[in-house]
């Protein structure tokens, strides 16, 4: 038998170097829906909150506002108008009262904060010490600001019934702790030495010795929160609110519009006499000032933590 010649075809595969590999099947490229990535969204944010925000753990301790002391003081009101300036044969024997009759307005009984502040506290008690020839005894009540609080112990000449302090008070170094600025003056009878709102005179701060003991008190009714993080806040009125509400409707000084109009220009264009014009607003139009002051020892003189 004879086999054919004739050649078969020979197959050859061809494979086109463009052409594109065909898609993978569907469950290698599932398809993203709105309702999918809603629910991955969910699941990654309640994971995420699970774990507790580091600063609820870090959160900081209370402060200590036990009441370790105790002041009393007394308020009291001349019958006629009173200038200090105008009376330069007062005494400056801090024992001799500035009027002949004066009313007593009532006594402020004061609870410090000895464990917050223990340095302002003692340098307040040193001031309030009635046997002292420095204290705040026999001393004006200089400013009045209604609705927000009053201003006492400014520096000064004792026959103008301001404050001296004595040369061995020691400097107050709590003055530049963040953390005696921390207690706000949310409340009348709040307690505070006056930094923001001092106004001792210039020359008598630019003293080396000088020591700030000017105080005020809150009157109330709402907070102050202008005077947050600027004082500091170391003591509360225990008794006798009702005499810082007495003392806070004094009538005070009040320019006209167009007096505070021409005072502003003038600090403006920096006259200094605007400055000085300025030491008279907000006095009192009737005297009150400290007719007495002192420590009040008690049996157990620590009392439970009560916030300003």
């Amino acid at each position: 038998m004879t086999r054919s010649l004739t050649p078969q075809p020979i197959l050859l595969s061809y494979h086109h170097h463009n052409h594109h590999p065909p898609p993978p099947p569907l469950h290698l490229n599932p398809i993203i829906t709105r309702r999918s990535l809603l629910l991955s969204t969910t699941s990654l944010s309640i994971t995420t909150t699970a774990t507790p925000p580091p600063s609820l753990a870090l959160a900081s301790p209370p402060l200590d506002t036990t009441i370790t002391d105790r002041i009393f003081m007394d308020f009291s009101l001349c019958p006629t108008t009173f200038l200090p300036n105008t009376n330069p044969t007062l005494s400056p024997d801090p024992s001799t009262p500035l009027c002949t009759e004066s009313f007593l307005l009532g006594r402020l009984v004061l609870g410090l904060y000895g464990h917050l502040v223990p340095l302002t506290v003692s340098n307040f008690k040193s001031m309030c010490s009635s046997t002292s020839s420095s204290s705040y005894k026999n001393t004006l009540v200089h400013k009045i600001f209604p609705g927000q609080f009053f201003l006492a112990g400014r520096q000064g000449r004792r026959n103008k019934a301001e404050v001296r302090p004595p040369h061995d008070l020691p400097r107050n170094a709590e003055a530049v702790e963040s953390k005696a600025f921390l207690l706000p003056h949310s409340r009348a009878g709040v307690v505070s030495l006056c930094l923001s709102e001092n106004d001792d005179d210039e020359d008598i701060k630019l003293d080396p010795n000088y020591r700030n003991v000017e105080f005020l008190i809150t009157t109330g009714p709402g907070p102050c929160p202008q005077l947050d993080n600027k004082n500091i806040v170391f003591g509360t009125v225990l008794e006798g609110l009702d005499i810082v509400a007495a003392i806070g409707s004094i009538p005070t000084y009040k320019p006209a519009e167009r007096i505070r109009q021409f005072n502003d220009l003038a600090k403006f264009l920096g006259d200094e006499r605007a400055q000085n014009a300025r030491a008279i607003w907000n006095r009192p139009l009737k005297t009150v000032y400290i007719s007495d002051c002192g420590e009040l020892k008690v049996a157990k003189p620590s009392l439970s933590p009560t916030l300003p």
